[in-house]
């Protein structure tokens, strides 16, 4: 039986943050106890904080990579990018696409799980588009735009079955079948890249589409027709207490203003954080590509965000988890163990995966990040093996 005990640590426990000495035996979370078992590898937290892993429930890679490449090299390099920073599972994304180009990521997804022995953890992948509204596309490719029809997604769904979740703008012809579909198959439906109104956004939910991603960013707000105003897919996400959502909190996507009344309305049980991050995440300022390299849409790295070459609107962030946890706690004014909840916790209840990850509980999965004051990230474990450790 193999045994790693944490010591010197503060453990963000769910019940608060604890002393004592956190246990792992084959993989597992075993629990908090008081005396160090003779037999066990030690791992010293220095009195740094011992919580669990972030999950990002949403990015396009990381350090120069883009799972939209193509290459297992690509999928391995974001994923160890991203377990420097604290992610111990994520959910590849990709961008609207050809079909070919789509199935082709299929394909890599499969190879890059076997291969990946010192990244994040792949949980599944997040597909996001092809069906969204051509006025929210934001930095997607408008080439492959289109309508949900059933003889396209059901020929998609049908080639995988490692569909996790799937973005889509309801306001588009078809999308309440389509949100049944997912449904049924148990993949979490998200609104995204949408200009739909209040009433079409209920719709949706009441078809299926429980959460919504990159809430504010490409999203309907209200507008104003002969007089009259109209209610959009933001009050909507903040009036519909079922509804999650998700934020980019790199500090720029969303200012302190709006995370503060993100948090205020919608409370933070009910908000994951997510990178939506793009190549760039770890990498210098300057030109990049947005989704794969021979595919992919010129973009520029700059003030700590990527934009479209001509700045008329961004283009994923470049931010990695430990960043998002500080920016909620500096500019969203939340406590520590919130931003912390945020960033695990709760995306693990969003993907249904609470009953073995989030949290450091007995019987959950082993993954554990050490992090000090300034949410630095000193060691990164998963399933109870360190990936990473500086």
């Amino acid at each position: 039986m193999e045994k790693t005990a944490v010591t010197n640590g503060r453990i963000i426990a769910p019940e608060g943050i604890r002393s004592g000495i956190l246990l792992v035996e084959n993989g597992k979370i075993s629990g908090i106890v008081d005396d160090l078992p003779e037999d066990a590898t030690v791992i010293d937290a220095q009195n740094r904080y011992v919580g669990p892993g972030f999950i990002d429930m949403h990015t396009h890679g990381a350090g120069g990579a883009d799972f939209m490449d193509g290459t297992v090299d690509a999928w391995l390099t974001a994923a160890e990018m991203h377990a420097r920073h604290g992610t111990t599972l994520l959910y590849p994304t990709t961008l609207t696409s050809s079909d070919e180009e789509l199935f082709r990521t299929f394909g890599i997804y499969e190879e890059a799980v076997k291969a990946n022995a010192a990244g994040s953890a792949f949980g599944g992948l997040h597909l996001e588009g092809p069906y969204f509204s051509p006025d929210q596309a934001g930095a997607q490719d408008r080439r492959y735009l289109r309508n949900p029809v059933p003889e396209d997604y059901v020929r998609i769904l049908d080639r995988t079955d490692r569909i996790a979740r799937w973005s889509a703008a309801p306001e588009l012809p078809g999308t309440e079948e389509f949100g049944r579909e997912l449904e049924k198959r148990g993949i979490l439906a998200s609104i995204a890249h949408t200009n739909a109104t209040f009433e079409q956004c209920d719709r949706a939910f009441r078809n299926g589409f429980r959460h919504a991603t990159h809430f504010y960013s490409c999203m309907s707000t209200i507008t104003r027709k002969d007089g009259y105003r109209y209610a959009g897919a933001i009050e909507y996400g903040y009036w519909q207490d079922g509804m999650t959502v998700e934020i980019i909190a790199d500090g720029i996507h969303v200012p302190s203003s709006l995370l503060h009344l993100i948090v205020k309305l919608k409370g933070t049980d009910r908000i994951a954080l997510v990178t939506d991050s793009m190549r760039g995440a770890g990498m210098p300022d300057g030109p990049s590509i947005l989704g794969g390299l021979s595919d992919g849409q010129e973009v520029i790295i700059e003030d700590g965000v990527a934009k479209m070459p001509d700045r008329s609107c961004f283009a994923g962030s470049v931010a990695t988890a430990d960043r998002l946890v500080r920016t909620m706690i500096r500019d969203g004014g939340c406590s520590l163990e919130e931003a912390v909840r945020m960033m695990t916790r709760n995306p693990a209840v969003f993907m249904d995966i609470a009953d073995r990850k989030g949290a450091i509980a007995p019987g959950k999965d082993a993954d554990i990040v050490i992090f000090d004051d300034d949410i630095n990230v000193g060691v990164t474990i998963i399933n109870g093996k360190v990936v990473y450790q500086c």
